[in-house]
C-alpha cells in the first residue's frame, strides 16, 4: 500500500462540468475562509452555521429527534440550547479547516494542548498498531491534523465524497504533514496492512451503518447499527484501542486533544461473540463522551436509521 494521499483504490471516477463547477465555488470558499484571520474566519463560519441553522429544516429536525431520543429526561429548551450551540461549533469547525493549510505547530499550539499524550505513546510504542476510537465529536477534522502537525501522522478510515474534485483537495488538506486516507469502500485490506506496520488509523465510529457490515448494539439505550470492523482487526492484529477526541475546553477557551487509556478487549474462541461485546464496549465509550460534552457531537446525522427487522423508523 502506498503511504501517500491517496487511497488504498483510487478508481477516478468520470468528472462532469458539475463537478468542476462545485469545485471552483469550494475552492473559492475555502481560500477565501483562509484568507482572513483566524478570528475573523470563525465568526464567518459561526454566521455561515446560524443561516444553515435557520434554512436548513430537515437536518434541524434530525437534531431534535436525536436529542429526543438520546435526553428523553431533558426539557426540550435544554435539547434546543445544545442544537444552536453545536451549529456554532460546527461554524469554528468549517473555518478551522479552510485555516488548517496555513498552520504551524508552534502557531497551532497557542489553542491546541495534549492530554494523555502518553496513552497513546505507550501504545504506538508496542509496535502493532494502533487504532484510535474517534467520532464526530469536537474538532475532529483539526484532531488529526494537528496531531500530524506534531510528528503524529496518521491514517483515517473516512467516506469518499461525491465530487471528486473536491474529494481530492480536502484529502490534500487532511494529508499535508503526512497523514494519509483510507476509504471506507475498501479499507479492510489496508487497515490490516497499517496495523501489521504498526501504524495509527482513526476510525469515526459513531456513523449508522447497515448489516453486515454493522452490528445492533445499544447507544443511548436505543439500538444503532454499528461498524465493527474495528473490533474484528484490533482482535486479529492485536492492535491496541483508545478513544482519541478533539475537544473545546470553555473553562480554558482553547482545544484539547485527550487521547485515553488503552482499552481492555473481549478475546475469546467465539469471534462473533467477541466483535459484538467489543463494539458495545467502544460504544459506549463514546456515548459517555458525548454525555460529557453533548453540544459537539454531530446531531444532524440520522444515527439510528437503520432498525433491527420489524421495528417502526425512528425517523
Amino acid at each position: 500500500m502506498t503511504r501517500d494521499a491517496k487511497s488504498v483504490t483510487d478508481p477516478s471516477p468520470r468528472v462532469t462540468f458539475r463537478h468542476r463547477l462545485e469545485f471552483a465555488l469550494a475552492w473559492i470558499f475555502i481560500h477565501a475562509l483562509g484568507a482572513l484571520p483566524r478570528r475573523a474566519a470563525q465568526a464567518t463560519g459561526v454566521v455561515i452555521a446560524a443561516i444553515a441553522y435557520r434554512l436548513l429544516g430537515r437536518l434541524r429536525n434530525v437534531g431534535q429527534r436525536n436529542l429526543e431520543l438520546a435526553f428523553p429526561e431533558i426539557p426540550v429548551a435544554e435539547r434546543a440550547a445544545i442544537l444552536r450551540l453545536e451549529y456554532r461549533n460546527l461554524g469554528w469547525l468549517l473555518a478551522e479547516f479552510c485555516q488548517m493549510p496555513s498552520y504551524t505547530l508552534n502557531f497551532a499550539s497557542r489553542f491546541i494542548r495534549y492530554e494523555g499524550l502518553e496513552h497513546y505513546l505507550a501504545a504506538r510504542d508496542r509496535g502493532q498498531g494502533v487504532l484510535v476510537l474517534t467520532g464526530h465529536l469536537g474538532a475532529w477534522e483539526l484532531s488529526s491534523f494537528y496531531h500530524s502537525l506534531a510528528g503524529y501522522p496518521m491514517g483515517m478510515v473516512i467516506r469518499r465524497l461525491d465530487n471528486p474534485l473536491v474529494d481530492r483537495m480536502v484529502n490534500r488538506i487532511r494529508c499535508q504533514h503526512g497523514n494519509r486516507v483510507l476509504h471506507k469502500d475498501d479499507f479492510a485490506r489496508g487497515l490490516l496492512a497499517s496495523m501489521r506496520a504498526g501504524e495509527t488509523v482513526g476510525i469515526l465510529m459513531d456513523t449508522n451503518m447497515t448489516p453486515p457490515q454493522g452490528i445492533f448494539v445499544p447507544f443511548f439505550g436505543v439500538s444503532a447499527c454499528t461498524a465493527s470492523g474495528l473490533a474484528r482487526v484490533a482482535v486479529k492484529t492485536g492492535a491496541a484501542v483508545l478513544p482519541g477526541f478533539l475537544l473545546w475546553e470553555e473553562s480554558e477557551c482553547q482545544y484539547v486533544l485527550h487521547f485515553y487509556p488503552e482499552l481492555t478487549l473481549a478475546s475469546s474462541d467465539n469471534a462473533e461473540a467477541d466483535a459484538a461485546e467489543n463494539t458495545a464496549r467502544f460504544t459506549a465509550v463514546l456515548e459517555d463522551a458525548i454525555r460529557k460534552y453533548p453540544s459537539q457531537w454531530l446531531w444532524m446525522h440520522r444515527r439510528w436509521k437503520t432498525r433491527p427487522p420489524g421495528e417502526p423508523t425512528l425517523y
